[in-house]
């Protein structure tokens, strides 16, 4: 059996007026974050109904991948700097499967 790869699934409802504000950073985040090792993409993707929320979609090609993503400092930082700025936050993992 091989590797498997983990993808994340992460809800963002941002706070109005801070669309802007998120985006920056995310946008930061995003540039580093498809430089790592095991980083398979990083899309972000906005709700059509709802312009203040938004649906991150990520893809590393293991467990010790996603580790690496989520302690690296600038990750830490993001997030931190991210979460004020959000009103929800939801964050699934998940393995592909063949059906």
């Amino acid at each position: 059996m091989g590797v498997t790869p983990i993808h994340v699934f992460a809800k963002w409802k941002v706070r109005p007026g801070r669309l802007e504000n998120v985006l920056l950073i995310l946008k930061k985040l995003k540039a580093t974050s498809i430089q790592e090792k095991g980083n398979l993409f990083y899309q972000a993707h906005q709700d059509s109904s709802d312009p203040n929320t938004l649906i991150l979609f990520e893809g590393y090609s293991d467990d010790s991948a996603l580790a690496l993503h989520r302690n690296a400092e600038y990750y830490i930082q993001a997030i931190e700097d991210i979460r004020p700025l959000l009103a929800d936050r939801e964050v699934i993992l998940t393995t592909p499967i063949e059906i």
